[in-house]
């Protein structure tokens, strides 16, 4: 009787172990399935990847830095201009 219910055992054990091979196949199907869908999904919708996300960002970060230093440079200039308002015109009459 001993040999007869490992046997039994055995045969459940190989079964489950089987069973757990087959899910696992099923759930990596499933999930290659699942990321080719969204990937169309995403791809439909027109949607950026992260590179050219970061790459806008950091174009748009350097365009920011350049404007506040042309701000600057502006206000620098005009802060000359309005000391001496007679040099920023043609001629230097002072006329408007």
């Amino acid at each position: 009787m001993a040999q007869t219910t490992n046997r039994f055992f055995d045969e459940i054990a190989r079964l489950l172990n089987d069973a757990a091979g087959v899910a696992e196949g099923v759930r990596r199907e499933i999930q290659t399935l699942v990321q080719a869908q969204a990937e169309r999904i995403l791809r439909d919708m027109d949607v950026v990847t992260r590179e050219e996300f970061e790459a806008a960002k950091e174009m748009a970060a350097k365009a920011r830095e350049e404007n506040e230093r042309l701000a600057a440079r502006l206000a620098e200039v005009e802060k000359k201009l309005a000391n001496d308002p007679g040099k920023g015109r043609k001629g230097g009459s002072g006329v408007a």
